[in-house]
């Protein structure tokens, strides 16, 4: 598998770029992503001009469209950050990231609850960072994720499971980007889709049919689209149970009265967390191949690889 290009925070790969001059290494994204992902760092304050160490900042004012204010001082760097974000936005564009990984409650890079400062001084946590903003803004559908959140097993697969999907659809348009290849793509992802939303395959599937000759381009950026958009849904033990039911139903006249209830047992037996999501799918693994069932021999749900199973499950 060819390395995913992601976006990071300069200092969650340990660059000393902090405003007190030290970093905030972290260790999933350097040891183990890092063995399957090529890095882009990004620090917002040293690439737009400013010091390490440097005086700390904080957004302050609306929560909508807060200002990057110094914490003593009282400079405001939001028009050099604005600045700097403009060409920034152009080169990350050429860099063709599948994922951008920003770095928790920072003023600039953060994603999500961020304080911003009212002019009463109280801190409302609601803000997003500066830079996350923008790259949002400019890269609606690229992944996005904050490292703390990382640290949630449910987060942190879907997450994966995003920037697997698209590298996969970077590849389909670089190397293919033909409607035959879009009816391949889509087909090998359904069971993925289905665990996320079952309701996706079908809306995926559609648009993939109302194909012609002359909207291909149309087609292709509706369907990516709509992909990102069932991704958001998280998978679940509830929809994975579903997945493997329909998945076992490819082998109901083939498996004994034993081999039937084994399989059972190992289904629920995840979704009552007595056993890990590897154990049916390592046995759904088995039938498919003892039985050659070359639909689903061709489901990235039901053979992810050795980079996909490390990266979620640290196996």
């Amino acid at each position: 598998m060819r390395k995913i290009r992601l976006g990071v925070s300069a200092c969650l790969l340990g660059q000393k770029v902090r405003y007190d001059g030290q970093h905030k290494l972290d260790h999933y994204i350097v040891d183990i992503l890092g063995q399957f992902a090529e890095f882009t760092a990004v620090c917002p304050e040293v690439e737009c001009g400013l010091p390490v160490p440097r005086e700390a900042m904080h957004l302050a004012g609306e929560i909508d469209s807060p200002r990057l204010v110094t914490i003593h001082t009282g400079i405001d760097q939001t028009d050099r950050m604005n600045s700097w974000m403009t060409d920034k936005l152009d080169a990350l564009d050429k860099e063709k990231l599948c994922g951008f990984i920003f770095k928790s409650k920072s003023p600039s890079s953060g994603r999500y609850n961020v304080k911003v400062f009212g002019d009463n001084g109280i801190p409302v946590k609601q803000g997003v960072g500066l830079f996350a903003r923008a790259f949002v803004e400019r890269f609606p559908l690229i992944p996005v994720e904050e490292e703390g959140r990382l640290n949630d097993n449910v987060l942190r697969e879907n997450f994966i499971d995003k920037i697997m999907v698209f590298s996969r659809w970077r590849e389909y348009e670089e190397k293919d980007g033909s409607i035959q290849g879009l009816v391949e793509f889509h087909s090998r992802h359904k069971y993925m889709l289905m665990a996320h939303s079952s309701d996706s395959v079908k809306v995926l599937g559609q648009i993939v049919a109302g194909y012609n000759r002359k909207n291909l381009a149309a087609v292709k950026n509706r369907y990516l689209e709509a992909l990102m958009k069932a991704l958001d849904y998280k998978v679940t033990p509830k929809k994975n149970r579903n997945v493997m039911m329909h998945i076992m139903g490819y082998f109901k006249t083939n498996l004994s009265a034993d081999e039937k209830q084994e399989l059972l047992n190992l289904i629920d037996g995840y979704v009552d967390g007595l056993f890990p999501m590897l154990s049916p799918l390592t046995l759904l693994r088995h039938y498919t191949r003892k039985y050659n069932s070359e639909f689903l021999l061709q489901q990235y749900y039901l053979d992810p690889s050795a980079e996909e199973l490390q990266l979620k499950y640290h196996v």
